[in-house]
């Protein structure tokens, strides 16, 4: 069998690591792994592909003469501005920075680009380049989110969105975070900034009119906004008079419409997201007619300012997952790969166990175990049961036998729960070990490979497997989550014991409870090295980097993974992007081969 060559890279890196790095984490990275960008005619006809597409490409905008294409690359996986003109000719590199980029836009005069980043601070801010000199400047200057900046017609104004004056709320009954953003409007210089949209709901993508006067906006509610995602919600089309401030219904419908813009005659362009028959490119017409011009997962469309030409993204491979892909770290001592959920190497680094979502074709609700050799050779499917979700595979300390979870992903009456099982790696000797009609899950091996602690509703028990006996080891009074015994003996998880969810570390025998991370913003997916020095856990305390609407079937569009030592200390932030990172696993630290 041919081995991509991706993968094998992946392997020389496991057995021979680059000079300097110390750790090599995999983890989860939940987006649309190809995303390519396309030019057609203003109506929809002659698409064609705007760049020879190898990474994936982003965020388009036209310039206000239609000379240039302004969009966003993950070339080497992290992001940067470039810019290209409509016929493919002139690429050009406007950023060159480790921190984040996006959301590139040109002044009507083409000298200065308004984009997103989050350089010094980590935070998305709006900052200002300008092309001739090369330097930079912080417009919004905060630690909130500040999103799609759009320049007036005269230069003399950025309207943006943005979640500064909200706070933040939760999704009724769950964990994931909501996000209230509205529309603001400031000069260049950073004066003169005002809000022009009502508090509370969700504002987004802002479009000002061809004389400058109104700006177009898409609305709906937090939730709204979160459900929109999956086009589960409805979302309207609204525009504000920037001077009187004055509020106008644009649309009525149920659909969810994203990415609005004005076009010429009074029409209006923006997307319809869902399968329905009218889902892609959109125009609307004044005398409310509604033409589909272009079909298909279609996100962030910008026509030139006469209407003749339209550049947009195009979703070409909607799985939220990628096998094997080395991607950019922010810190020199961390190597990072992308791989699927939940992955763990077997004790000696030569077997790979990860969950694979879709496995016939049906989305989370049925997931496989799947495993195979470090090199990504000899994949097969280790456990899977038709309409069950398997995940969350862990090997014992000696590698004979992997436990994880089983059970319906979206649980409802009549359903069993989650259950621990294990499972030899040959696929043999399956056995459920913890099925008391509770939900169970992440389970977590004692050093000793006698024990399991794992999930059960909302408290963490600890399984002994020679009798099955369960001992409570916190008293359910709290949500703890995510278990991970260390080497070394003692367990680490995630828990909302003081509101937010931070990482904690507790002796077995359930005494010496110790908080390890602080912060406004939630921690959790924490994983032990193998010696039991470092950790590595996904972390939401870098805020949103866009607007939640706008992303496709991304859960938790605010995580990014961090690293610190055992105790807490020396926290290094390792990736940084608009997308969830989350469930890393540790790489065995292998002898190197001579």
């Amino acid at each position: 069998m041919r081995i991509p060559v991706r993968i094998l890279l992946v392997a020389l890196v496991l057995v021979f690591p680059a000079p300097g790095a110390k750790h090599h984490v995999l983890l989860n990275r939940f987006r649309s792994p190809e995303i390519a960008l396309f030019v057609a005619d203003g109506n929809g006809a002659n698409e064609r592909a705007l760049t020879k597409h190898q990474e994936s490409e982003y965020s388009p905008t036209l310039s206000a003469d239609g000379r240039w294409a302004v969009f966003t690359s993950e070339k080497g996986g992290q992001s940067d501005i470039y810019r290209v003109h409509p016929d493919g000719a002139g690429l050009e590199q406007l950023t060159d920075s480790p921190a984040f980029d996006d959301q590139g836009t040109l002044s009507p005069d083409g000298k200065t680009l308004a984009f997103v980043s989050t350089r010094e601070g980590g935070f998305a801010n709006i900052w200002l380049l300008d092309l001739a000199t090369k330097k930079y400047r912080n417009l919004t200057k905060g630690a909130a989110g500040n999103f799609r900046p759009a320049w007036s017609p005269d230069g003399r104004w950025i309207a943006f969105s943005s979640d500064r004056d909200a706070p933040e709320s939760v999704r009724p009954e769950q964990w994931e975070l909501l996000q209230s953003t509205g529309i603001y409007m400031v000069h260049p210089d950073g004066t003169g900034l005002r809000r022009l949209t009502r508090t509370g709901g969700v504002a987004g993508s802002p479009a000002w009119s061809p004389d400058g006067t109104k700006i177009l906006f898409y609305e709906t509610d937090e939730l709204g906004a979160y459900l929109a995602k999956s086009a589960g919600s409805r979302t309207e089309l609204a525009s504000v008079d920037v001077k009187t401030g004055e509020r106008k219904m644009m649309s009525a419908s149920n659909e969810t419409k994203i990415s609005p813009q004005w076009l010429p005659e009074g029409r209006l362009g923006y997307v319809i997201r869902g399968t329905g028959p009218r889902a892609g490119l959109n125009i609307w017409n004044p005398d409310r007619t509604v033409n589909t011009v272009v079909k298909g997962l279609i996100r962030h469309p910008s026509w030139s300012t006469d209407g003749k030409q339209v550049v947009y993204e195009r979703v070409l491979n909607p799985a939220s997952t990628e096998h094997l892909i080395p991607t950019a770290s922010l810190d020199p001592d961390f190597e990072l790969t992308l791989s699927e959920p939940f992955p763990a190497f077997s004790p000696d680094g030569r077997k790979l166990l990860y969950s694979k979502y879709g496995n016939n074709g049906t989305g989370t609700s049925d997931t496989s175990i799947q495993i195979m050799n470090a090199d990504g050779s000899g994949e097969s499917t280790l456990f899977h049961k038709d309409g069950y979700s398997a995940f969350d595979s862990v090997w014992s300390p000696v590698g004979d036998v992997i436990a994880f979870c089983v059970g319906k992903y979206f649980r409802a009456p009549g359903r069993p729960a989650s259950q621990i099982a294990l499972i030899q790696p040959d696929g043999s000797g399956f056995r459920v070990v913890a099925d008391d009609g509770v939900n169970n899950g992440f389970p977590s091996w004692s050093p000793d490979g006698k024990r399991l602690v794992y999930k059960r509703g909302k408290q963490l028990a600890i399984l002994t497997l020679a009798d099955g006996n369960v001992f409570e080891l916190t008293d359910g009074s709290h949500y703890d989550n995510f278990p991970q015994w260390s080497p070394k003996g003692e367990i680490m998880f995630t828990s909302d014991r003081e509101g937010l969810f931070k990482l904690f570390t507790i002796h077995p025998d359930g005494t010496g409870l110790k908080r390890l991370t602080t912060g406004t913003r939630s921690d959790a997916h924490s994983v032990w090295s193998n010696d039991g020095e470092w950790i590595v856990f996904s972390s939401g305390r870098k805020g949103f980097k866009d607007e939640m609407a706008l992303y496709d079937g991304v859960p938790q569009p605010y995580g990014e993974i961090f690293a610190m030592r055992a105790d807490g200390s020396d926290v290094r932030q390792l990736t940084d992007n608009k997308w969830e990172d989350a469930s890393p696993g540790w790489v065995p630290e292998l002898p190197t081969k001579k």
